[in-house]
């Protein structure tokens, strides 16, 4: 007797009828959605018309390269400053002051310079020196000696009041400021040599910006720490470059141990998948054993005992190593993870062998249509030409527009301050007269014109014309493989009935006849996106807020739309299926897919699971076995070939590459069997509905597979359990 809170089986849609004529994915189709497949061809050539105005107003050498006080490129041919490709900074102290939040330009001169400074110097002692040669190629072009006094010189700056020893990052000059052993050097040393051969020391350095507010002078600590943020990012690229091989050989080994994986799922699917997931067990549970092992080692020794917020953060992670408060924080999270996966086996144990049947109906579809193991590469392409075209709209849109300059004062009083000038004009106005040593400076690119107008609108246009773009392309190869797998099931004898180049023939009908849907349900998934970007910009900004209210507001809103997308991406990849089988609207196939996975709900919340968690296992066992073995190798612990591992300054840079890169291919590979288990799982429900294994009415499913789910009206009474 149906209790009272049963939901009737008719109140999620009646379950499919059998029909004769019904052999797979439709033939005779029509256009769908032809609205919005309009709009999403007119909003394409919007698109091309942006990158068009913005590739005619945009340079990219805004963008490239430096630009001097006077609004001037460094560094690029045909420019005056063609020999000059390093911007240098009069005084580096002042970009800490807040006007560059206003004019998004460091406050003081700026000029482009052929090298940095390789010397301590003052002005001062340049004066009159012999060293002036060199001193006043630091100057602005065409200062004379004897045009003004030294401290008229340093008001208009003229002339940098002081040079240090620089290096060039990123184009520009910065003053080699490094701390070690706790204290600050510059070029490595604490005693310099002036012009005149007179020795200094770093607090000299120090006393010359004593004028400069406090402010201005703890900018020291920042610039230190940029340089040695520097030296990390050039270390980086040397490791890649000595390592880039041995990363290319473990993303090579991965690829090919995911095909196999996959090709030995064909045939012993029930074994492989049983040892995946007593192997991720035992290696984690080796995880757990290794490092109570290395926390009890180590909690004896001197020093092993500081915490990790004690040091704070290193660049070297093999610090961290050293610590037995880092091995327990691994054990326990490590102690985790195998809890989880423990218990969600012990209740999951009855599903795992239908997961696996329905694994290996997957990979017999998989052995008959190669051609879906390699259609990742067509999706790679067009994801690439999306983000390409993306990347240099945004650059193009960011260096669109003419030059600003803004009066840049000497002190915060001026009344002029931050207000647009023009510097052909700039020394004909009151405005020097009234705040003595002010200059007409480069601020930025922009202008007065509607299209400069709404740079940020275009700007938020490219970025969601991408999103929808790229959603389309994914929902793309949903479709076209969803077709392709679909054929292969309601194929009755199997593989003769199966269709010549169905991955083609899916493809072709995607394209002609269901552009419009793909792009509705990408059109729908890219605003919750866009809605999420938004939330997630004003959440930054209101990190410093004292309103939390409003930080609570955000909060849950982000959570929702989060979950939101998430249940779009599953409903969405659900109706591409059936928009791939029976060629219908995205709105009526949405429909379609939610009853029929309403009608199955206790297999899509367990059955459906269960295949992902074995294939999430599969993935992590290549990529963390792959791990494992980088780095035993770049850690110099593989006897016999650690002389072949070049020596790294940071072993972890290679070792965090090839691991994320591996559980990228292995994801790309095993997403292609996720979509066909999804494929081959919606197609069974539907064949439970329309058939009941009689010769008049035959199951399309394998017999193999047709054991394990039980036999006739059994198998359907489950399926069709809510």
């Amino acid at each position: 007797m149906a209790r009272k809170t049963d939901i009737p089986s008719s109140y999620y849609g009646e379950p499919r009828k059998f029909d004769p004529n019904f052999r797979g994915p439709v033939q005779n189709r029509s256009c769908t959605d032809v609205v919005c497949c309009v709009i999403f061809i007119v909003v394409i050539i919007g698109y091309i018309a942006l990158g068009t105005v913005a590739w005619i107003n945009g340079d990219p050498r805004k963008v490239v390269y430096p630009t001097d006080s006077h609004g001037q490129f460094c560094g690029p041919q045909n420019t005056p400053n063609a020999n000059k490709s390093i911007l240098f900074y009069f005084n580096m102290l002042k970009c800490a002051n807040p006007a560059v939040l206003i004019n998004l330009q460091c406050p003081t001169t700026q000029l482009c310079v052929s090298k940095c400074p390789d010397r301590f110097a003052t002005l001062l002692d340049s004066w009159s020196a012999s060293d002036w040669n060199y001193y006043k190629q630091f100057c602005k072009p065409g200062f004379k000696l004897s045009s003004k006094s030294i401290v008229e010189v340093i008001r208009d700056e003229d002339c940098p009041s002081m040079i240090v020893p620089s290096r060039p990052f990123l184009q520009r000059c910065f003053p080699d400021f490094i701390t070690r052993n706790g204290s600050l050097t510059v070029a490595n040393q604490t005693i310099f040599k002036d012009g005149d051969n007179n020795k200094r020391s770093v607090s000299d350095l120090k006393d010359a910006a004593n004028q400069v507010t406090a402010m201005q002078r703890g900018v020291e600590r920042g610039i230190s720490s940029l340089l040695n943020a520097k030296e990390v990012v050039i270390k980086i690229f040397e490791d890649y470059a000595n390592s880039w091989d041995w990363i290319l050989i473990g993303l090579v080994i991965t690829m090919v141990v995911s095909l196999i994986f996959i090709i030995l799922l064909r045939y012993t699917a029930g074994v492989l998948l049983w040892l995946t997931i007593f192997g991720v067990i035992t290696a984690v549970g080796f995880g757990i054993w290794h490092c109570y092992w290395e926390y009890s080692t180590l909690r004896g020794k001197a020093g092993a005992n500081v915490t990790i917020s004690d040091i704070g953060f290193h660049t070297d992670f093999s610090i961290y190593l050293q610590l037995s408060q880092t091995w327990f924080i691994f054990m326990i999270s490590l102690s985790v993870i195998e809890f989880i996966v423990v218990v969600m086996l012990i209740f999951l144990r009855k599903r795992i062998r239908i997961a696996i049947a329905l694994l290996k109906e997957g990979s017999r579809a998989i052995s008959y249509i190669k051609s879906t193991l390699f259609y990742p590469i067509i999706t790679f392409f067009l994801l690439a030409i999306c983000i390409a075209y993306w990347a240099v709209t945004a650059v193009f849109l960011a260096s669109s527009g003419n030059a600003v300059y803004k009066v840049t004062p000497t002190d915060d009083t001026c009344m002029y301050a931050n207000l647009t000038c023009s510097p052909k004009t700039f020394n004909q106005t009151n405005i020097t007269k009234v705040c003595p040593g002010s200059q007409c400076m480069f601020a930025f690119y922009g202008g007065e014109s509607v299209y400069h107008r709404y740079i940020l609108v275009l700007h938020l246009c490219n970025l969601f014309v991408f999103l929808w773009l790229v959603n389309f392309v994914i929902a793309l190869g949903q479709c076209t493989l969803a077709g392709a797998f679909a054929s292969y099931y309601w194929a009755l004898k199997k593989p003769n009935d199966i269709p010549a180049f169905p991955l083609y023939s899916s493809f072709s009908q995607a394209i002609n006849y269901h552009t419009g849907s793909l792009a509705f349900g990408s059109l729908i998934l890219s605003v919750v996106q866009i809605i999420r970007i938004v939330l997630e910009y004003l959440d930054h900004k209101l990190k410093g807020s004292q309103n939390r209210f409003a930080r609570f507001v955000i909060c849950c809103l982000k959570c929702c739309f989060w979950c939101l997308e998430h249940f779009l991406k599953f409903l969405n990849r659900n109706a591409y299926i059936m928009i791939a089988i029976y060629g219908k609207s995205f709105c009526t196939s949405s429909k379609d897919a939610f009853s029929l996975l309403m009608r199955n709900v206790i297999r899509v919340a367990v059955l459906d699971k269960v295949t992902d968690f074995l294939l999430f296992l599969g993935r992590l066992l290549i990529s963390g076995s792959v791990g494992v073995l980088a780095f035993f190798f770049f850690t110099h612990r593989i006897p016999g070939i650690q002389e072949e591992v070049r020596s790294l300054n940071y072993s972890w840079v290679p070792l965090v590459t090839v691991i994320f890169g591996s559980y990228m291919i292995t994801y790309c590979f095993f997403n292609v069997y996720a979509m066909c288990v999804d494929t081959l799982f919606l197609c069974f429900c539907e064949d439970l509905e329309r058939n009941d294994g009689s010769p008049s009415r035959p199951y399309y499913m394998s017999p193999g597979l047709h054991k394990i789910l039980r036999k006739g009206e059994e198998g359907a009474k489950l399926c069709a359990a809510s």
